[in-house]
């Protein structure tokens, strides 16, 4: 049990003291987690927090309702086709992701209401575009060249 803290010290002074004799005891040391990060690496941690931490430390997992299952693979889709290497497999990606949500429409899935959009395909594809601008394009793709004239005979017209 710690003491009362006296009358006229500080705070401050009071609880530097209680820590410095306790540094001296030995008190600190071989705490659990002594010389490692802190968990959360000092960002914030959202209300749900601790069932989280909890999950990952029991390696558990629970499957998503239907409808944000769908949702999320539709984000999880979407993030794929942008990174994907080419054009073709990014439209086949989206194409294939708005087949399974056209399914989904027609039948009653589990979960929250959640009514989940097909994707655009062409804004997909302009987004796609914007991350992988064309480099080199072939030498049979370039545009021709007009020939310049030497420089002797740029005045006989």
């Amino acid at each position: 049990m710690t003491e009362r803290k006296p009358l006229g010290v500080s705070f401050e002074t009071w609880i530097d003291r209680q820590i410095r004799e306790a540094t001296e005891r030995g008190e600190f040391d071989n705490l659990p987690g002594a010389g490692k990060p802190i968990p959360g690496g000092g960002k914030q941690d959202d209300e749900m927090w601790w069932i989280k931490r909890k999950m990952q430390e029991e390696n558990l997992s629970f499957p998503l309702p239907g409808t944000l299952a769908l949702r999320k693979d539709a984000e999880d889709s979407r993030a794929t086709a942008v990174d994907a290497r080419t054009e073709a497999e990014a439209r086949k990606i989206i194409d294939e992701l708005n087949a399974r949500i056209r399914v989904a429409h027609g039948k009653p899935l589990s979960g929250p209401p959640v009514f989940q959009p097909t994707l655009d395909v062409e804004e997909v594809l302009a987004e796609w575009r914007e991350r992988h601008p064309v480099e080199d394009l072939p030498a049979s793709s370039e545009p021709p060249t007009r020939r310049r004239r030497s420089f002797f005979r740029r005045g006989k017209g």
